[in-house]
This record gives C-alpha cells, sequence and structure tokens, in this order.
C-alpha cells in the first residue's frame, strides 16, 4: 500500500493521498515513484530485476500519473502502454480510450499509433442499444458504415478531441461489429484488454485507417 482514499480526505478519480512515512514523487518523464516502508527490499534472488526496479530506495511503479496541488495522486496509465508516435510524441491511451466510452453507446474502445503519424481508434459500439435507439435493421457488420451510426460516433471523437492536444487528438476511427473477449485472447481474467493482442487481431482494419489517410494526402 502507498496512497488510500479516506472518508475524511477523498477526491474522486483519484487513488488518494500517500500513506503515513511515504513518499511519492513524479519522474521527469510522468512514472509515479514511491519509497516507504511499504515498498520491498527486492526481488528474491534476482539482483539485476531488483536494481532496476528500485533506484535509490524509490520503487519505479511502472504507472504515469501526477499529483496536484493537495497532494492527491491520480493514475493516468501504464508506462509500457505508452504509444511514441512517429514524430516522438508519447501519448497515453487509456484516458482518451475513458473519454471515449464515456459516451452510452460504447462499450469499448482502444487507440493505437505506435510508430505511426498519429493516433487512431477502434470503437466498439453497443449494437443492441444504439439499432433500438435510432430504429436500425442489420447485422453490425453492416451497421459499421451506415452514415448515421458514424456520424454519432464522429461528433463523440471530435468532442475527446476537443480537450486533446494536437498530436493527442485521434485523427480516425473504425467501428468493430465485436466487443473484444477472454475467449479470443483479447482480455484478461480480470477483463483488461491486451492492447497488442487486439491490434493484432484488427491488423487489417488498423492498417486500412492509414492507407485512407495516406491517400488522402497523396490526393491533396
Amino acid at each position: 500500500g502507498a496512497t488510500s482514499n479516506t472518508e475524511q480526505k477523498h477526491r474522486y478519480r483519484t487513488v488518494g493521498l500517500s500513506l503515513p512515512g511515504t513518499e511519492i514523487r513524479i519522474a521527469p518523464d510522468g512514472e509515479i515513484e514511491v519509497r516507504g516502508p511499504g515498498v520491498m527490499t527486492g526481488y528474491l534472488n534476482q539482483p539485476a530485476a531488483t536494481a532496476e526496479t528500485i533506484v535509490d530506495g524509490w520503487l519505479q511503479t511502472g504507472d504515469m500519473g501526477f499529483i496536484d496541488k493537495d497532494g492527491f495522486l491520480t493514475i493516468t496509465d501504464r508506462k509500457k502502454d505508452l504509444i511514441k508516435t512517429s514524430g516522438g510524441k508519447y501519448v497515453a491511451p487509456l484516458p482518451i480510450e475513458s473519454q471515449i466510452e464515456n459516451d452510452r453507446y460504447v462499450k469499448s474502445s482502444l487507440v493505437v499509433g505506435d510508430g505511426r503519424p498519429h493516433v487512431v481508434a477502434l470503437i466498439v459500439p453497443d449494437w443492441d442499444a444504439i439499432a433500438a435507439d435510432m430504429g436500425l435493421k442489420g447485422e453490425p457488420a453492416t451497421l459499421v458504415e451506415d452514415t448515421h451510426v458514424r456520424a454519432h460516433f464522429a461528433a463523440v471523437v471530435d468532442a475527446v478531441n476537443q480537450g486533446l492536444a494536437s498530436f493527442e487528438t485521434v485523427k480516425y476511427f473504425a467501428l468493430l461489429p465485436r466487443d473484444f473477449t477472454e475467449a479470443q485472447d483479447e482480455l484478461t481474467p480480470s477483463l483488461k484488454k491486451k492492447r497488442r493482442v487486439v491490434a493484432r487481431h484488427f491488423e487489417d482494419v488498423i492498417e486500412a485507417l492509414y492507407s485512407a489517410h495516406r491517400k488522402s494526402d497523396a490526393n491533396r
């Protein structure tokens, strides 16, 4: 344990204040580091791994985040999940996905773009809900290209982009006919997305988004 919200001191969307005797700091690259009595002394019989993880008593958590002016810690992403665009900019996908998934018609999403000029998004709509509310008929595989459906999600993405830096904005998106599943090895047992697996399974969809961008640039 390193932080906690309490009944007396709490802040929504944070993981709370540091526990007594525990120090929290943010490294220059945004990684959360912890030092205190709750930090392990090291990995059993693994000195190299210990030296890589604990530096001068500070545990490199692998989480990215920030501390607000009142000392509350917010975790924004896992360091290993950060996207590095071809322009050298780092993008945290989780906050973007969370905003997209705030829409009532979105079941899941995945933001990708590692080594690419910009990021794009895969969006899984709640097909039953959106079809019922819009009076649509047909299978999801057909509805992914429906102009009314796409217009709704274009508005969702545009709204999310309003609060992002230019290099973070989602330039294109694709709608998927099915959700990510544990049976397809796309989710962990705790239902966290396996980002690389999902990206591999929908590689053709992702490549089509970037191909469309290259063609539009060539036609300008």
